[in-house]
């Protein structure tokens, strides 16, 4: 299944851009509703969501930012954890005069979310976290055999080397991640694939990939403090059955356990890392039957 990265853009969605929290925001709109925002993951842009967009703005208002340092969103020297990045979203949302959401994130943006749904509880009706272990605990349950699934969490540390060695071949860097780590390893491919290389390599791109990665530390800081606290909204935790550090490695639904006291959970077969884009069809008819409830 593809879609044209200019058919998508022109087609199914808006773009906007507004500074909020310090930095200029960039995002995608689709739909009417109750407003529905989707966070992307590493290595992706708000691109991740093109087969969801044009689904779930039949019934919601859609809204997914490039996070900061990703896209076309700003990439400034710092800011990148993820407290500051939940409240990037925060000052997004009050742009757009919008009080409460459901909220969908992806890896990274599972993160954010997660720091979201814990920061500004008020604001949030439900939460879907997409093939993420937190933070806190892939730290916690590190072991060589974690250290080996989860290399780029100490790579993408490193400072400046990563940008250096994958400047000019930002194509190879791509598809060793999306090889990797999709069920089918030509899951990204064609004009899906150009599309990703071209963001990576606008000025700045690496490094602010990076720079989310670097804040690994005062993420893990911030997530021990309240970790006795559960999400108390419904949340429904889903991942890839196929994906060796995340499905295969851990029980997610007992780590979403220790994270949330409303969970529904879902495994996605013949799906790794980026079920979203991997299995589509599954994928929209969870979030459908999830957010079904949400009505603003």
């Amino acid at each position: 299944m593809s879609i044209d990265p200019d058919h998508f853009i022109s087609h199914h969605v808006r773009h906007h851009t507004l500074r909020a929290n310090g930095i200029r925001q960039h995002y995608l709109e689709a739909g009417d509703g109750p407003p529905v925002v989707l966070l992307h993951g590493f290595p992706e842009t708000s691109f991740a969501w093109r087969f969801q967009m044009p689904e779930l703005a039949k019934r919601f208002r859609v809204i997914a930012p490039d996070l900061r340092g990703y896209g076309e969103t700003d990439k400034p020297a710092g800011g990148y954890d993820k407290r500051n990045m939940a409240r990037d979203l925060r000052e997004l949302l009050r742009e757009l005069r919008i009080a409460r959401i459901a909220l969908v994130g992806h890896d990274r943006g599972a993160r954010v979310a997660t720091r979201f749904a814990k920061d500004y509880p008020d604001m949030l009706d439900r939460l879907v976290v997409m093939d993420n272990v937190p933070t806190r605990i892939v730290a916690r349950d590190f072991s060589p055999e974690v250290a080996n699934a989860y290399w780029f969490f100490i790579f993408n540390q490193v400072p400046d080397l990563p940008e250096a060695l994958i400047a000019g071949r930002e194509d190879l860097w791509l598809r060793h991640l999306f090889s990797d780590w999709c069920y089918d390893p030509l899951a990204i491919s064609g004009a899906a694939f150009e599309h990703y290389v071209a963001a990576y390599r606008r000025p700045g791109a690496l490094r602010g990939a990076m720079s989310d990665y670097r804040a690994i530390a005062e993420d893990v800081a911030q997530d021990k403090v309240d970790a006795h606290v559960k999400i108390a909204c419904p949340t429904l935790a889903l991942w890839g059955e196929d994906f060796h550090a995340v499905g295969k490695m851990f029980d997610m639904a007992a780590v979403w356990a220790e994270m949330a006291q409303d969970l529904r959970t879902v495994s996605i077969p013949q799906a790794g890392h980026l079920p979203q884009e991997e299995q589509p069809g599954r994928v929209n008819a969870e979030l459908l039957s999830f957010l079904a409830g949400w009505a603003g």
